[in-house]
Order: structure tokens, then sequence, then C-alpha cells
């Protein structure tokens, strides 16, 4: 079993303002990109979280493949629409100030879509659906990625892990949060069984010929995960086309890259170009925002206390285990794995920002 550290979350955040700072990247916006990637490791996505910190960021910030200081530039804009180019800069800075302004647009104009070109990875996509709950919205997030995913009876990876984001207010019950990628795995998952030497179970990838296989290595190198649901026998074919439609929105209509245009960050100098979509739908110019609530609330409490399946105590709404997850690391410390500890320590010598944190102990 892989071992964990345990980490204070502030302590964490800190280090990486302290980590963009040293690559140039002005205070405010380091200190909302090391929020958004906290709040993957908060959350239980540690895939997105601190351990792309040197891996992704660092890597392409040093090596001048992503712009530092984030340049916005307004493409197109209407009373409920916003076209932004992010100048290659940090997408979580991009990813916070179009979710921000969209839910601005619609307090005016009821709903408001916007997309984001020119951008790079911006952190769980959750965080920026959940920024309009405070607001009574509905929000929605969207982003495109790398290409780790083959179409339905495909055997090339063509599609990114595409994940979808919803968010929605309740009134005594906690809020609705989709957070999903749309292949059936994260690759890091694939990764994990492979530097344990475990097979992973069948329908999660194919070899570079289009079979599927339990290799997590012929996944890796040449092969590609399935879309969600898997093989078409299972009707992958919808995850599949559920990460066609994220791509239509935040890559062809955002006039960003698109399938496998988005560039590998590992193994391609080029910029990414990765695009993004977000919604913000006023409740109030639909019906009554109280009674809205207080509907969610009905639906959850009919879900929540459904007939549950033998053995098992609970049945959870999406978002929820997250949620619980987040306010229990926040008063124990997150879990880091003392590989990606050791990395950090690596990264930061390089870099000239020391990881010098103490773990927790309990």
């Amino acid at each position: 079993m892989v071992a964990n550290l345990l980490f204070r979350a502030d302590d964490l955040q800190n280090y990486m303002v302290d980590f963009f700072r040293k690559l140039g990247v002005p205070h405010e916006d380091a200190r909302r990109s090391a929020e958004i990637l906290l709040a993957a490791d908060l959350h239980g996505i540690n895939s997105h979280g601190i351990i792309r910190l040197f891996t992704y960021y660092g890597k392409r910030l040093k090596n001048k493949q992503m712009q530092p200081v984030t340049q916005i530039t307004i493409k197109n804009e209407t009373p409920a629409t916003l076209a932004i180019d992010a100048g290659n800069g940090m997408g979580q800075v991009a990813g916070f100030y179009t979710m921000q302004r969209s839910i601005e647009k619609a307090q005016t104009s009821g709903v408001c879509f916007a997309t984001v070109s020119n951008s790079n990875h911006y952190g769980i996509a959750g965080y920026y659906a959940k920024m309009a709950i405070a607001n009574d919205m509905i929000g929605m997030s969207f982003t495109n990625s790398q290409p780790l995913v083959a179409p339905t009876f495909g055997k090339t990876a063509i599609l990114g892990t595409n994940p979808i984001a919803v968010a929605a207010p309740a009134g005594n019950e906690r809020p609705y949060i989709l957070d999903m990628a749309t292949s059936i795995v994260p690759l890091g998952k694939v990764a994990v069984y492979d530097k344990a030497a475990e097979p992973i179970p069948e329908g999660w990838g194919v070899d570079n010929k289009g079979n599927m296989t339990t290799t997590p290595a012929e996944v890796i190198n040449g092969g590609a995960l399935m879309p969600l649901g898997g093989p078409e026998i299972m009707r992958g074919y919808k995850g599949y086309g559920l990460g066609l439609m994220v791509d239509i929105f935040s890559g062809i209509l955002a006039g960003a890259a698109f399938g496998p245009h988005v560039a590998r960050p590992r193994t391609s100098d080029d910029t990414a170009n990765v695009g993004h979509f977000f919604a913000a739908i006023n409740i109030s110019f639909f019906r009554d925002v109280a009674e809205f609530k207080s509907d969610m609330d009905e639906m959850i409490q009919i879900l929540k206390n459904a007939p549950k399946a033998e053995n098992e105590p609970r049945i959870f709404i999406h978002g929820e285990k997250e949620i619980e997850k987040s306010e229990k690391y926040l008063k124990e410390g997150i879990p880091l794995m003392e590989t990606v500890v050791e990395s950090l320590k690596e990264a930061g010598n390089e870099i000239g920002v020391p990881f010098n944190l103490q773990p927790i102990t309990i």
C-alpha cells in the first residue's frame, strides 16, 4: 500500500503561491491558481491538484510554453454572451474571470454563455460551476484537454477526458454538484495500476490495435482510454458522444484547439490552446428561487431516502462525498503520497522554492 503524508491546507496553498510567484505569476493570479488547485486536493481529486504543480505548470512556465501573466482579451460580447482569449495564460485566472463575468451578466440578462480560447489546464471544472450557487444560479463548466480517449470502435486517442460540471443550489440540503469526466477513468488511475504492476479492469482502455487490454502499459504507451461506459456493448458510445459535445462547446465554438489538435503538455512544445465553456442561469428569471430550492430539497430527499441495495447504508447526491472529504481534510490535513512529496521536493529545488513543509502528526 502506498503511504500518505498529511499536510495543512493553508501550508500547501501558501507553498503553491510562492512557487507560482517564483515563475513570474502575479501575486493575485498565483493565489487564485493555488486556491483552485488546492480545491482539487481537498475534494479528493488529486489528479488535478498539487501533483500538477511541476509536471504541468512548472515545466510549461519555465519553458515559456505558457505565459505567467494572463492577458485576457474580449473577442466578442453581448448582454448574454462572452468570448475570451486567455493569451496562453493561466487557465484558472481566465476561468475565474469568465465565470464571474457570466454570473454578472446573468444578473440582468437571465443567462450567459461564455467561451475561452488560447488557455491552459484550469483545474477542476466543478469549481467554476459551483461559483454560481451563491448567486442563486445554476452553473455549468466544460473544458477540453489533451487527447487520451479513443472514439467507440477506434484505437487512437482523439478526445480528451473532457469533463462536464453542473451545479445547482438547494435549500436545507447540500447543493447538487456534478463534476465528471467523459472518459471511463482518468489516465492517472491507469498509471497507479502500472506502478503497482497490477492489471486494470477490462473495459478501461485499449492497446495500439484497438483491442481491450488489462495491461496498463499498453494503454499508456500507444493505446487509449475508453469513453464513459466502456465498450460498445456497455453503451460506451454515450460517453463518446458526451466527450465530443464538450469539445464542440469548448473547442470548436470557442475557436480553441479541438480533438487531437490540443497539445500534449509532456510531449509537445506547442502552446496547448485549451478551450473552456461556461454558463450561468439565473433561476429567478424562470421561477421563484425559494420554490426552486424547496423542490430541489424534495428531490434530494426522495433520492436519499429511496430503498437501498443490500448492504448499502446510504445513497449520495453528486458532490456530497467531495464536500464531506473537504471538511475532513481541512480538519485533519490533506493526504499526499510519499512519491508526490518527493517529486515536489525535487521540483522545488529545481525552481528555487524548497518544499520544506512538515507533515502533520496525528
